[in-house]
């Protein structure tokens, strides 16, 4: 085994270890078995290129068997924030909205928010409406 092939598996197992650490999302913990196999394939005097394949097939199989699994248990979903309770609700034009000008403001709940009209028609200051969604931090309204 030539030495500097020890050292680079060394590093590829830290590497992997330190970045899941840092994003703790599973992204690169299959490539420490991979790594722990290709050092010891070396140890036991197998080639580089031989060394390369079993720590690449290794790292391979982990992430076929477990990554369904983990996909399953971690449950990535996308979270609601508290801004979608407007939906639905009701409130007052402030500030006249015209798209076209990129301008307007809807009072609801207390709040003043920049607000866009559903079909992009001019709503007037004082106009009741009721909001449709929100793209960003705009609320897209209609008239009622």
């Amino acid at each position: 085994m030539a030495e500097y092939m020890i050292y680079i598996w060394l590093g590829v197992i830290l590497a992997a270890v330190v970045i899941e650490g840092l994003t703790a999302q599973l992204v690169s913990i299959w490539f420490v078995p991979g790594g722990l196999a290709g050092l010891i394939a070396g140890f036991c005097g197998a080639g580089d290129w031989i060394q390369v394949l079993i720590g690449a097939a290794v790292t391979l199989v982990c992430l076929i068997a477990t990554r369904p699994l983990v996909k399953r248990v971690m449950k990535f979903r996308k979270e609601d924030t508290n801004a979608g309770r407007l939906i639905g609700q009701t409130g007052t034009v402030v500030e006249s909205i015209d798209n076209v000008a990129a301008v307007g403001q809807v009072k609801i709940q207390g709040n003043v928010w920049s607000a866009r009209s559903q079909g992009g028609e001019g709503i007037p200051q004082g106009q009741e409406v009721s909001v449709v969604r929100i793209e960003g931090v705009k609320l897209i309204v209609k008239p009622l």
